[in-house]
Formats: structure tokens, C-alpha cells, sequence
């Protein structure tokens, strides 16, 4: 008879991290939806300082940082030219021929644009990208190229290309060192991945890490309550968004980069960035003739920064799923493969999991 001793041990588990994953996008989404909700109702339990506040609230751009990094860390010189055509194809496809098809609705129908929405929100949502769920995205089913590409945001994550088309670039100088400061950290990666290879397979765990962290962070920065004020009419220009851009980012991608069956990632780049929501309040400040736009405008860049943010990744996904590509980059797969080869042995003589 087997005692109590020598029975084996069952740990309990609940499927977190893997159940994000089920959802498309979720690694990112979820912790978004959910750092949104904590954001608008909760805010003042995440403020209380100290570590909590830093990680939950503060920790965006640091852990972003650190993601832009790693992915640097993947880079070998050799590979520099792939990653600026695809950064190249992405800064085309998502952000200038958008807003230049938006400018060209604008001399149409002047800056109060249609049903409600203007131009100045519209062209906002539609040439802004979110680098960070880009990033997310591609840290799971892309490649060093597309990881690499984050780089276009750098460019399209802020009032530059929104002011340039509005036709005040030359009040739009954004500063050499602000260019210089977002893409450093990616520049010394590649310098540390080149000089030490066992750094860039330090490195290569640190999406899975990070990605939920950051998200929860950038969620708390999206006020349902603004998402809710912008209405519908928000809502239904980043249902039109998401697909139509992601849609030129995947042409581009399936015709100018040759990426065949994982052209379907291009769809994930038709998400607007959540800091967009400050892109009409920077554009009054320069050419005071938006002011009577902002608050709308504010609004509904804030719902479809939110709508975007679900939909596009779901669209990437299930074109991913048809190509039979939705499949985790070969660099994931095998980190995740030794992280469970790794776990300790259970007396049962299975892998132990971790148990919560």
C-alpha cells in the first residue's frame, strides 16, 4: 500500500500566461484592457507609490526601452538592410499614404470632415502607429526584421507626420536628439548582440517578460470614460482604421518585401498608439486653427486608439491562421522549449509546473 509520503504531488495551476496567449494579441491586450479598467476606475490603488506605482503606472516607456534593446540585441550586421526595408515599408504603407489619401478628403470636405469626426482626428488615428503592440505582436510570430521595424515608429508615434501633412511642417521640427534618443537603445543592442552572442540569447526571453508589464502601464494612460465620450463616432473611424491600413501594410509587405505567408503581420501594424491622444492638443498649440477641434478630436483618437488596439492584432491573426503561419518565431519556440525542458521533475515523473 502507498502511503501518504509517497503518493505524488499535485500542484495547482492556473493557465495565466497560457491563456493569454490563446487570444490573439493577448499577451498585450489583455494586461491593456485590463491596466484601462484600473486606469478609470481604480487609478488611486495604483498611485500609492513606492514600487506599485512604478511598475504598474510608471514602467512603460522604461520597459519598452528595454524591450527595443533586446530586439537590437538580435540584429548582426548583416541583417541592418532587411530591417530598414521593412521599418521603410511600414513608415510608407501605414503612415504616408494614409495621411496623404486623408489630406486629399480634407481639400474635399474641409477640416470638419465627415459625420462628425475632422480631419484632424482622422488623420491622427489613421497615420499613428502603436509601436508597442507592434512589438508585442511580432516578439511572438515575427522575426528580427520585424521586431527591428519598430524603428517606423519612431517617426509615426507622435504629431510629426500629422503636422507635416496638415501643411505646418515647418513649425513640426521634432529635434535630431529626440530621433537619436528613441532609436539608441536599439543601436546599442545590436552593439552588445554583435560584440557578445551569449548576450543576444539572454536576451531573447525578455518580450514574454516585459509585454504584459508595459501593457498593463500604457492601459492605465486610456480613460474609458473619454472612450465613451468619443462615442461611436470614434469607434466606427477605428473599425475603418485598423483593416485599411493594416491592409496597405500587408500589400506592402507581401509585394515589396516577398514575406509570403507571414505577410499577414502587416495587419498588426493598423493599430493607433494610445499617446495619439495627445497628437490633437499638440497640433492646436502650433496652428491655433484646430483649437475647436481638440476636445472631439481627443475623444475619438481615444476610442480608436482602444478599438484599433483589439481588432488589429485579431485580423493579423486569423490572416496568419489561414497562411498556416500562427506559429511562434523559431527563437520563441525554442526558449519556451527550454524553459520547459528547464522545470524541475515531479515525484510523478512529470515536469513540474510552476504552481500558484
Amino acid at each position: 500500500m502507498v502511503n501518504d509520503a509517497q503518493k505524488p504531488r499535485r500542484t495547482f495551476r492556473v493557465p495565466l500566461f497560457d491563456g493569454m496567449n490563446k487570444v490573439p494579441g493577448g499577451l498585450m491586450l489583455i494586461p491593456l484592457i485590463l491596466g484601462s479598467i484600473f486606469g478609470t476606475f481604480f487609478m488611486p490603488a495604483l498611485e500609492i507609490g513606492s514600487f506599485t506605482t512604478a511598475l504598474f503606472v510608471d514602467s512603460a516607456l522604461p520597459l519598452i526601452a528595454l524591450l527595443i534593446f533586446a530586439t537590437g540585441t538580435q540584429v548582426t550586421l548583416r541583417s541592418t538592410g532587411p530591417v530598414l526595408a521593412h521599418a521603410g515599408t511600414i513608415l510608407l504603407m501605414k503612415s504616408l499614404v494614409p495621411a496623404a489619401l486623408v489630406i486629399l478628403l480634407g481639400l474635399w470636405v474641409g477640416l470638419d470632415g465627415v459625420l462628425g469626426v475632422s480631419i484632424l482626428a482622422i488623420l491622427v488615428i489613421f497615420d499613428n502607429s502603436n509601436g508597442g503592440l507592434w512589438l508585442a505582436f511580432t516578439g511572438r510570430y515575427g522575426d528580427y526584421r520585424d521586431r527591428g521595424a519598430y524603428m517606423a515608429s519612431a517617426v509615426n508615434d507622435g504629431p510629426f507626420i500629422s503636422l507635416l501633412f496638415l501643411g505646418v511642417s515647418g513649425l513640426a521640427d521634432i529635434p535630431l536628439l529626440a530621433l537619436v534618443a528613441a532609436i539608441l537603445p536599439f543601436i546599442l543592442g545590436m552593439l552588445v548582440g554583435n560584440l557578445d552572442e551569449k548576450w543576444k540569447n539572454v536576451m531573447v526571453p525578455v518580450p514574454n517578460i516585459v509585454i504584459p508589464f508595459f501593457a498593463f502601464a500604457l492601459g492605465t494612460g486610456i480613460n474609458l470614460n473619454s472612450v465613451v465620450t468619443g462615442g461611436a463616432q470614434g469607434l466606427i473611424i477605428g473599425l475603418i482604421a485598423a483593416p485599411f491600413t493594416g491592409f496597405l501594410v500587408y500589400l506592402g509587405y507581401k509585394f515589396l518585401l516577398r514575406r509570403g505567408g507571414k505577410s499577414g503581420l502587416g495587419f498588426a501594424a493598423g493599430a493607433t498608439a494610445g499617446n495619439a491622444i495627445a497628437t490633437p492638443a499638440v497640433v492646436a498649440q502650433i496652428d491655433p486653427t484646430f483649437a475647436p477641434y481638440v476636445e472631439a478630436a481627443t475623444a475619438q483618437v481615444a476610442a480608436a486608439a482602444l478599438v484599433t488596439a483589439i481588432i488589429a492584432p485579431l485580423i493579423a491573426s486569423l490572416v496568419l491562421k489561414r497562411a498556416g503561419e500562427l506559429e511562434p518565431a523559431a527563437d520563441v519556440a525554442a526558449a519556451e522549449a527550454s524553459t520547459a525542458t528547464e522545470a524541475p521533475e515531479e515525484p510523478d515523473g512529470t515536469r513540474g509546473r510552476s504552481a500558484l
